[in-house]
Parts: C-alpha cells; structure tokens; sequence
C-alpha cells in the first residue's frame, strides 16, 4: 500500500463569515469547553489546575465497566456496596441487579452503591477498579487525574482537572450504549419496579443537551458535566466548584457554538484520488468518496490542521465493478485520526486481455535493452 498526502489547497480560499466572538465570565473556579469531534479547546478557566470531581467521576465508572464487562451480567450487591454513603440506587446486601440497571442507576440516579457494586464486579474490588479507571485515564491523554473511587466521594488522591475531564467525557461519549444512557431522561429499572430521573437539568434546559453528569460535595462544590449538539456540531462543557453551574453552562455551550463552523471537508461522490488498472477497458480509475465528512472548527482556523492521506494499491487488475472499495481516505485533526472514508470506484471497468502480438513485441524489446538479443544489420 503507498500513501498519499492530498492537500485541498482551494478550500482554503472560501470564505466564511466569522462570529462574533464576546467576552465569556463563569461562575466556576476551574472551567473547559471541547470540540467533540477534535478536542480543540474552545474555552478554558484554571483548566489545567487539579481538583476533585465528586460525582462526575462516575464517567469514567461507566466508561470502565463497559468496556470490561456485559450489559447482561448479573450483579450480586455485596453489603460494602450496600452500605455505601450519599446518594443511593437503595440497593441491598444480595440483591441481584444487571450491570444495565446498575449504569443506568450511577449515571441518572448518581448512585454512590451502585458504584461500588460495579466496580466489585468488574475488577473484584474498588482498589482494583480505581487503578483501572487511572490506567484508562491516562490513555485517553488525562495526565492529571487519578481516582480512588468510583463514586466521587472525597478521598485523598482522588481529583482530575477540567481539560481532563472533558476529555475522558469526550472519549465516553463515543461509545453508544454510555451516550445512550447519559441522554435518557428516566427510566424504569429492575424489572419494572423501580423508576429513576435523570439529576441533570441541562437535558429539559438547554436545546441539543446529550447529557452527561452532575456532582456535589461540601468540600469540592458544584460540579457539571454537559454536552449538546447543534447543526452536526458537538461540544463538551465541564465546570468544577461552580455556585452557578446552569447558567455558567448554557453560557458556555452558546460560546462554543457560536465559535465553530461545520466545514465540507469530503462530499459522498467527490473524487479523491485515482489509480492505475491493469488489463482493463480503461488505464486509469477514478476514486470517489463514499460518504461525506464536515470538520469542526474554528472559523479563522479553517482547514490549517486537517490533513488527508489516501490509502492505495500501486494498481488494480480488471475487471472492477463500480462501487467496489478500492482503498480508504484518512481524515487527520493534526496529528490525530479523526476518521477513515472508504474510496470507491467510480465506473465499471471492463477486462481487456492483452493481444499476442504486443506481448511479443514487448518481451522482444526487453531482450534487446537487457543485450540479450544482437540484431545484425547488412547484407
């Protein structure tokens, strides 16, 4: 396979029109807002800064558990789990619940004893877990965090950062069961007897809410994790010890969409690329793009940080049928893969069989350059 820089020179030369850009106060001592799709910072207050996360710790507890164990097992709640402080599933020593009820539980319901029910399943014991949940941290790129809980209860040791936050959020978020549980407003669990509501408000207060996760405690404050979706854009807002969390959030996410631009990078049908083939009706094949792709991003910034690179055989043999995937394009955010769009043929080529004579001539004309053959001329 060769790989192929393209650079779509002329998209640089559109023009937008840029937002106008206001000045953004927050209540919150420590505050971020990302771009889903990139991870470019659109927004940041002491950002950097470490400090504990109460509740919305429990991101990363979903996130963990369901990358490690089945929607389906069957939880036994041990009474450590039973006996867990705060904010409770009111859950019993031997009660069996599915892991699905549990993170449906953690994540609207914000129970502390559901937490400790899944991370005793999924690793045996919270130490365990919570070295799982740094571990995974760390992969996503949150340097600054590290967890001793699943629940966000106080504990020394226990803190992340906003940017680090919205990060694992950002990296929750791509997996569809977690998104699928964070948006949902309520939903009646244990085998119908027991309703819950989702704690977060955003959801009923802010157009284009997906969710994600409030927190409190006397010693960390008010702290809100959301995100929302508008015209194909996507954004994630975090807040730490925030008195006004509501308001600083749905001034935030406001702030970020009016500061990205959804741009055409790749429209379905767009040629790509093209490549040479073999034994066909035609000597070259042009390459389009399956699908489309929009990038998100700043409207001065434009497509500065978007690479492609395309994907290819040296060469194809026909015949080849139009549609058939005949390599991919890479769509990179610097230096970071954002997505991989499968280029297709763009026309049926037919299979041509090479004629005797070229044959001939050719292997004839490779002897002669390779000195092989003498030819005499005279009489």
């Amino acid at each position: 396979m060769k790989k192929l820089s393209i650079l779509f020179a002329f998209l640089l030369c559109f023009s937008f029109s840029q937002p106008t850009v206001s000045a953004l106060s927050v209540s919150a001592q420590y505050a971020c807002v990302l771009d889903a799709q990139t991870g470019r910072v659109i927004f940041e207050k002491n950002a950097r800064e470490r400090h504990s996360m109460a509740s919305t710790t429990k991101i990363m507890t979903a996130l963990v558990a369901l990358e490690n164990s089945g929607l389906d097992d069957l939880v036994t709640v041990s009474k450590n789990a039973a006996g867990t402080e705060g904010t409770s599933l009111y859950l019993k020593a031997g009660d069996k619940v599915t892991l699905r009820d549990l993170l449906y539980g953690l994540m609207l319901q914000s129970g502390n004893d559901a937490a400790i029910a899944i991370a005793e399943h999924v690793a045996g014991s919270v130490d365990e877990f919570a070295a799982l949940m740094t571990a995974r941290a760390k992969t996503i790129g949150a340097k600054n965090t590290s967890f001793k809980n699943p629940n966000g209860l106080d504990e020394d040791g226990h803190y992340t950062t906003a940017y680090d936050l919205a990060l694992i959020t950002r990296e929750a978020l791509k997996n569809e069961t977690f998104a699928e549980i964070v948006a949902t407003k309520s939903k009646t669990i244990r085998d119908g007897t027991q309703t819950i509501t989702n704690h977060n408000k955003m959801l009923n207060m802010y157009q284009g809410c997906v969710g994600v996760k409030t927190g409190f405690t006397k010693k960390t404050g008010r702290c809100l994790v959301s995100s929302a979706k508008r015209d194909g854009k996507q954004v994630v807002a975090v807040t730490l010890n925030a008195p006004d969390d509501w308001n600083d959030h749905t001034n935030m996410l406001n702030f970020a969409f009016e500061n990205t631009v959804c741009f055409p990078l790749i429209a379905a049908g767009m040629t790509v690329n093209s490549v040479t083939v073999k034994n066909g009706t035609s000597q070259s094949l042009e390459l389009t793009a399956e699908r489309d792709f929009y990038l998100s991003e700043s409207p001065d910034t434009k497509f500065k940080n978007a690479r492609l690179t395309c994907k290819l055989p040296d060469s194809i043999t026909a015949p080849v049928t139009k549609g058939e995937v005949i390599g991919a394009v890479e769509i990179y955010y610097q230096d970071t893969l954002l997505d991989t769009i499968n280029l297709i043929a763009a026309a049926d080529v037919g299979f041509k069989e090479a004629e005797k004579d070229d044959l001939f001539l050719k292997y004839f004309k490779k002897l002669l350059l390779s000195g092989c053959v003498k030819v005499k001329f005279g009489v």
